[in-house]
C-alpha cells in the first residue's frame, strides 16, 4: 500500500502523517508537493492539517486551486481513496468532493484540545474496525470545524449512512456539551455517496504512536489497512 501525503504551503500536520504511515503503520509513503501534476502511482491520498496558504480567503478555498487537486479530483473520480483530516477536510469540502461547509467555530475561537468521538457506521475503510459506541480521545485544533449543511443533504447525509464520525462524551453518549465547535447533530467526519473520499476534524494522526500517550486513532488508520490489505 503507497500512500501519498500532499503538502501545501502551510500544511503542518504533513511530517505527523508521514511518521505515523510510515514509521509507525509500516506502510509506502510518498510525499507530493502542491505544484506536482502526477500521484505518483499512489493508492491513497491523504490531504493533511494545517493551514494551507495561510487560510486567507477562506479555510481550503486557495488549496483547492492548486495543481496537484485536479490530479486529485480525477483520482476520486476513478474510485480512488481519499482522506482529508482538518483543513484537509476543508479543502475537500471546497473542491465539492465532500458536500457541507466548515464555518467557524460557535465561540468564534481557536480551539485545540483532546475532544471525545464515537463512529456513527461501520460501513467506511475508517470505521469498520471501530466498536460501535467506542469513545476515541482524539485531538482537535481548529479555527473553523463547525460542519454545516442545508437540511436536504443532512437528511442524505443521514439517509445514506454517510456520517462517520460523531462528537460525544467519554462514554460515548452524543450530547450538546460534547460539541465543540457547533456542527450540526455534533458531525465529526463524513464520507460521499460512493465511500471512498472522507473527511473529518479530529486529528488521529496526533493519537497514533505510543509516544504521544495516546493511541485512539490508531484503530482508523488499522480499520484502513484491515480493508484495502484483505
Amino acid at each position: 500500500m503507497k500512500f501519498g501525503v500532499v503538502v501545501f504551503p502551510g500544511s503542518n500536520c504533513d511530517r505527523d502523517m508521514e511518521h505515523v504511515l510510515g514509521n509507525v503503520m509500516d506502510q509506502k509513503v510518498e510525499m507530493l508537493w502542491h505544484k506536482e501534476h502526477d500521484l505518483k502511482g499512489c493508492d491513497f491520498i491523504v490531504l493533511p492539517g494545517g493551514f494551507s496558504y495561510g487560510d486567507y480567503l477562506r479555510s481550503g478555498a486557495i488549496a483547492r486551486f492548486s495543481p496537484i487537486m485536479q490530479e486529485v479530483l480525477d483520482f476520486a473520480d476513478k474510485g480512488g481513496f481519499v482522506l482529508g483530516i482538518c483543513n484537509g477536510f476543508q479543502i475537500l469540502t471546497e473542491a465539492h468532493l465532500l458536500p457541507g461547509a466548515l464555518l467557524h467555530n460557535n465561540n468564534r475561537q481557536f480551539i485545540c484540545k483532546n475532544v471525545y468521538i464515537t463512529p456513527s457506521t461501520k460501513n467506511s475503510l475508517l470505521t469498520s474496525g471501530i466498536s460501535e459506541n467506542k469513545a476515541m480521545k482524539i485531538p482537535i485544533a481548529h479555527g473553523e470545524g463547525n460542519y454545516f449543511a442545508n437540511d436536504d443533504v443532512i437528511r442524505e447525509l443521514n439517509g445514506n449512512d454517510q456520517v462517520l464520525f460523531r462528537y460525544c462524551n467519554s462514554n460515548g453518549e452524543i450530547t450538546a456539551d460534547s460539541n465543540p465547535n457547533g456542527s450540526l447533530e455534533n458531525i465529526a467526519g463524513i464520507c460521499n455517496k460512493q465511500r471512498n473520499v472522507f473527511g473529518m476534524m479530529p486529528h488521529p494522526e496526533r493519537a497514533a504512536d505510543f509516544i504521544q500517550g495516546n493511541e485512539d486513532g490508531k484503530v482508523i488508520f488499522e480499520s484502513i489497512l484491515n480493508i484495502v490489505n484483505a
